[in-house]
């Protein structure tokens, strides 16, 4: 891939939720999109702050970029969106895949929002698998890859791929698929779509965790890294052995903890509920979430 194929990245970490946000620029042309970010909430005190997302804003006027997209890569489930405020702010279209139908369907049940269509339309534009997006000089081509989420989507730009939450750093390995809709052998056929892609392409995750003999957290690793190191699906590991192990492991792992606010806020595109007369909003707290 040439020089002119590489869009500069600035990544954002938000240490309490393990999450990156990238910010996403074609070097010739100065346009830009933001992808996946956080919208920091405070569960004990019930608080929300945009700080990070101020930052995010001053420093796309800083660097005098446009920004034409927000990026989604699937409704997470540990972190509250950030798409909907930064949208209300700039002007850019929110992005998400189209299975998000599907997540929506799952979920808005569950937390009794019987009034949310289930057809994708809280966002502005939903991609399809091949679907491709102009940025600049440059190209965001759409990979479908579930497995973590059914909705779950890989943004290829020229040559990085943000990979949500599907590959996490080699040292620590592969995403859950115990959420409804989540399935691991899914998982496997997306990594090793996303490792057939060329060996240097730049796989940036979605979440860092510090493994042990691990100091500094990280978001860039490579196709021919993951290969080699991943913990998980490294070459030579069966997917037979890889689906057990999977399924093995998330038996053993509790809900993240933001899971009730941030699905009922994601799945509605990032938008937070209604205030009442008093300028109040509530999220929903079901006392049982699995039906």
């Amino acid at each position: 891939m040439s020089a002119q194929a590489s869009p500069d990245v600035t990544p954002v970490f938000d240490a309490a939720t393990n999450s990156w946000t990238y910010l996403v620029a074609d070097p010739a042309s100065g346009e830009a999109a933001i992808i996946d970010a956080v919208l920091e909430y405070e569960p004990k005190g019930a608080t929300i702050s945009h700080a990070s997302l101020d930052r995010l804003l001053a420093l796309v006027q800083q660097r005098q970029l446009s920004l034409k997209w927000l990026l989604e890569t699937h409704a997470h489930a540990d972190h509250l969106s950030g798409g909907d405020w930064l949208r209300q702010q700039t002007g850019a279209p929110l992005v998400i895949g189209a299975h998000i139908a599907d997540v929506q369907a799952e979920f808005a049940p569950r937390f009794g929002m019987d009034d949310l269509p289930c057809d994708g339309r809280q966002f502005d534009r939903l991609v399809a698998d091949g679907d491709t997006l102009p940025l600049g000089g440059l190209t965001i081509r759409v990979l479908h890859t579930p497995g973590h989420t059914p909705a779950c989507v890989t943004y290829l730009i020229g040559d990085a791929a943000f990979v949500g939450d599907t590959l996490f750093m080699p040292d620590y390995g592969t995403a859950r698929c115990d959420f409804p809709g989540g399935d691991a052998a899914r998982l496997h056929a997306s990594i090793q779509a996303l490792l057939a892609l060329p060996a240097a392409t730049r796989l940036f995750v979605g979440h860092d965790y510090l493994p042990a003999g691990r100091s500094k957290f990280a978001c860039q690793s490579s196709v021919a890294a993951q290969r080699a190191h991943n913990v998980h699906v490294h070459d030579g590991i069966a997917a037979a052995d890889f689906i057990a192990m999977r399924r093995a492991r998330d038996a053993t792992l509790a809900p993240p903890a933001l899971i009730l606010p941030s699905l009922q806020v994601n799945i509605a595109a990032g938008a937070l509920p209604p205030a009442d007369a008093r300028g109040r909003r509530f999220l929903r707290l079901p006392l049982q979430l699995a039906e």
